[in-house]
């Protein structure tokens, strides 16, 4: 089956998490995370992204940013892995890919959605039970987006800026999200969203991106599956051709 184009478009956040291969640790001491995050400084003015937010836990990587231009995001995470692969497999003796396979995104654009996946990306290792809060984890974007620590990586994305006429009551604002349980909808969404590689975005970029039509905007209903044509060439049926 051919894979489905990726739905990004300039000036839109875009929610990415990448995995690692067989769910195995991307990420095994924390000199591997400060690696990381020196690539992700180097290389996001590069590709012109803003980064939002982000959270590097054990196994897989989650980033929240705005692409000024469409090819920005795939731009940077392979120039992320072009530098990190190498260095992780020669520090811890192994050879071979990282990453399972593409990363997966989804379209953010509507202030539940945006907000939404910054407490999502930033409650990550909280729901891990790893830490009993998100200014317990250093390895996420937490602690920058709440003033705790100056974190240059970040650029605040018009919906957090929304949260108040000035920083500190922005980031009060911020911090009071995180005293609200987790929404299971917008939770369920996220994840099925960034899985299957849909937007959740308002009726206006919908609409542009339907006219575009470059893939489906949403999943599909379940039903019975077309039956594949017969071959009666046994090779050929073999190959699935």
């Amino acid at each position: 089956m051919a894979r489905q184009p990726r739905l990004i478009v300039p000036d839109a956040a875009l929610h990415i998490v990448q995995r690692g291969v067989d769910r195995g640790d991307c990420f095994r001491h924390d000199t591997d995370r400060l690696v990381y995050l020196a690539l992700l400084r180097e290389f996001l003015p590069l590709t012109q992204c803003a980064l939002h937010a982000y959270c590097l836990m054990t196994n897989h990587v989650h980033l929240l940013l705005t692409p000024l231009d469409q090819l920005g995001p795939s731009t940077l995470m392979y120039r992320i892995g072009q530098h990190y692969v190498p260095y992780f497999n020669r520090r811890h003796g192994r050879t071979g890919t990282l990453w399972e396979g593409r990363f997966k995104s989804c379209l953010v654009d509507s202030t539940r959605y945006v907000l939404g996946c910054y407490r999502y990306i930033e409650r990550n290792p909280v729901r891990a039970g790893m830490v009993g809060a998100p200014a317990a984890y250093p390895w996420s974007s937490h602690t920058g987006n709440i003033g705790r620590v100056e974190n240059q990586l970040l650029s605040a994305h018009p919906e957090y800026r929304a949260l108040g006429l000035e920083l500190g009551s922005r980031r009060t604002a911020y911090v009071g999200l995180f005293d609200l349980p987790d929404d299971p909808e917008v939770m369920k969404a996220i994840r099925e969203s960034t899985q299957g590689g849909y937007p959740l975005v308002g009726e206006a970029l919908k609409l542009r991106l339907a006219k575009e039509a470059v893939r489906p905007l949403e999943r599909g209903k379940p039903g019975r599956r077309a039956t594949p044509p017969q071959h009666d060439d046994p090779i050929t049926r073999d190959l699935g051709l």
